[in-house]
C-alpha cells in the first residue's frame, strides 16, 4: 500500500503564525516532480502539537485536491487522550485521504494493554486504514513488538511507523507480524539498514529537503542494491545527522527557507534555528546536493 520515501511534510506559515497554503501547494508540488511516494500531513515534523483539529483538516483536505490521487496521502490523528484521537479520526475520515497515522499517546505513558485498547478504539471508529506510529523519543512509551503484532490482527491497522533506531526493531517486527503488514522505517539514519532488512519504505524527514535523493536511496535499497544504496545514504549521512541538530523541524524549516520553499515561520515553542549550528547544516545540504 505504501513504500519508498514518504515525507513527513512541513508546515508553512506566515511569519504572522497563519497556515501558508500557496507554499503548501509549492511544497506538494516540489514532492510530485522529485519523486517522494507518499505525503504525511501533520505528523511531528509539521507541528501537529500546535496545530489545531481544523488546521490540520484544511492541510489534508488541500493535500488531496491538490494531488489528485497520485501519491497516497496520509494525515496524522493521535492525541494523548482516546477521546479526542477518536473525534480527529472520524473529522479527517470525511476526507479522501488513503490512510491516517496515529501515534501513541504521549505523556499518560499506557500500559501495553492500555495502548492496545486506545488503538483498539480507534480502528474501530473509521473505515480508514490505520498505520500506528511509535517515537518513544517524544511521547516517552514504547509500544513493543508483541502489542503492534496483536494490532496487526485487527482489521483496518496496516501498519507501523517505527522511529525505534534500531534494526533489531525492525526485524522483531517483520518477524511478529503479518506477511502483508507494513513496516516503514521513522528514522533517517537507519532508514537504509532497514529497508535492506526488509522494511517496506520510510517515513522521513531529510526527504523534506532533499527529496530525489531521498527516493533514489529507498529504490536502492528496496531492490538489495547495497553499494547503490550505501553510496547514496553517504551524501546525505550529515542532513539524517543535522536536522536535528536542534528539534525537529527546526533545521529543516531553516534549509526550506533557504531555499525559498516557505518562509521563516515556525509556532512557540519552537524557535527558529540558532545561528550557531547555521554553517553545519548548511554544509550538510551542500554535501548532500542541496541547492540554494
Amino acid at each position: 500500500m505504501f513504500s519508498g520515501s514518504l515525507v513527513a511534510i512541513v508546515t508553512p506559515m506566515r511569519p504572522d503564525g497563519s497556515l501558508d497554503f500557496g507554499a503548501w501547494r509549492r511544497l506538494l508540488d516540489f514532492h510530485l516532480d522529485n519523486g517522494t511516494s507518499g505525503i504525511v500531513v501533520g505528523g511531528t515534523t509539521g507541528e501537529s502539537a500546535c496545530l489545531s483539529d481544523e488546521e490540520i483538516f484544511e492541510l489534508a483536505r488541500q493535500a488531496c485536491e491538490h494531488i489528485k490521487q497520485r501519491i497516497p496521502v496520509l494525515a496524522g490523528a493521535g492525541t494523548s487522550s482516546t477521546a479526542t484521537t477518536v473525534a480527529r479520526v472520524r473529522h479527517l475520515s470525511r476526507l479522501p485521504l488513503d490512510a491516517l497515522l496515529v501515534v501513541t499517546p504521549a505523556y499518560n505513558r499506557p500500559t501495553q494493554e492500555g495502548l492496545y485498547r486506545h488503538f483498539a478504539a480507534v480502528a474501530e471508529s473509521t473505515a480508514l486504514p490505520i498505520v500506528l506510529y511509535n517515537v518513544p523519543s517524544r511521547t516517552a512509551i514504547d509500544m513493543l513488538p508483541a502489542t503492534v503484532a496483536r494490532l496487526g490482527q485487527l482489521s483496518g491497522i496496516v501498519g507501523i511507523k517505527e522511529a525505534v533506531a534500531q534494526i533489531s526493531r525492525v526485524r522483531e517486527l517483520l518477524d511478529s507480524c503479518a506477511a502483508n503488514f507494513l513496516v516503514l522505517s521513522g528514522d533517517d539514519a537507519t532508514a537504509r539498514e532497514a529497508l535492506l532488512a526488509g522494511a517496506q519504505g520510510v517515513i522521513s524527514v531529510t526527504a523534506n529537503v532533499a527529496p530525489r535523493a531521498m527516493a533514489d536511496l529507498a529504490a536502492a535499497a528496496a531492490a538489495g542494491e547495497r553499494v547503490a544504496a550505501a553510496r547514496l545514504d553517504a551524501t546525505l549521512a550529515g542532513l539524517h545527522r543535522d536536522l536535528f541538530i536542534e528539534t525537529n523541524p527546526i533545521p529543516a524549516k531553516w534549509l526550506l527557507t533557504r531555499m525559498e520553499l516557505i518562509d521563516a515561520a515556525i509556532r512557540l515553542p519552537l524557535t527558529e534555528l540558532a545561528t550557531t549550528y547555521h554553517a553545519a547544516v548548511h554544509a550538510s545540504a551542500r554535501a548532500a546536493g542541496v541547492s540554494f
